[in-house]
């Protein structure tokens, strides 16, 4: 076992294990700014809502449905003309990050329309009789309401990134997973693909831990 372990590169470990985390909040982090107002406008353009607009709304699911139905695989393939003109490179940290945000952007937007229509439809009824604008009850009601919803659906969404991350090793992603095909599979080096894989198991766990963490802080007793 010492001899197993010695055999690892730690500093590549370490220099991957950020790496992941570097993919992991930047993709998070646009795809929460992109995929909470997708997700807000879902719920509001669909029948008997707020602004129901059905035509919006069949084309908006449209696109949503067609890229999360795409494997992710394929997705960081297609998408590779599209990350070379928005980050310079299909490569490393900086190539992962804008497919890592259209594949889980339609995911988490989804979460957060049914985080909204898990919101007691008596408060929006009570803001429409005080006179309150849809910007308003948004912002003020549903928003606030769903909260320990939406943290939820950010854990999950965080979760899935994780294992988008280790997906965009195919392509040279960088990361953790990226490190457990060049190393661990291709060559063969097992002990490689366990660390990894332990690092990875571990990183969900604690995401998991962060968001119950925050469900039950911000849940209304």
């Amino acid at each position: 076992m010492d001899a197993l372990l010695n055999a690892i590169d730690w500093a590549e470990i370490v220099l991957a294990s950020w790496d992941t985390l570097l993919m992991l909040g930047g993709s998070l982090l646009f795809t929460v700014l992109l995929g909470l107002p997708l997700g807000v406008a879902l719920f509001l353009f669909d029948r008997g809502q707020l602004l129901a607009a059905p035509r919006l709304y069949a084309l908006l699911s449209l696109v949503v449905n067609v890229l999360r139905s795409l494997p992710f695989v394929i997705l960081l393939i297609v998408l590779i003309p599209f990350t070379l003109l928005v980050a310079g490179t299909s490569l490393g940290v900086a190539g992962a990050i804008p497919p890592l945000v259209v594949g889980a952007t339609p995911f988490f937007a989804r979460l957060v329309e049914g985080a909204l229509r898990g919101v007691d439809r008596g408060i929006v009824e009570a803001g429409l009789a005080m006179g309150a604008s849809t910007r308003q009850i948004v912002w003020q009601a549903l928003l606030p309401e769903a909260r320990p919803a939406i943290l939820s659906a950010i854990t999950v969404t965080a979760i899935t990134l994780v294992g988008y991350t280790a997906m965009s090793g195919v392509i040279g992603g960088g990361g953790l997973g990226d490190l457990a095909i060049r190393f661990g599979y291709q060559r063969f080096q097992t002990e490689v693909m366990v660390v990894t894989v332990a690092l990875l198991l571990l990183l969900v766990q604690l995401l998991q831990m962060l968001g119950d963490w925050l469900v039950r802080r911000y849940t209304r007793r």
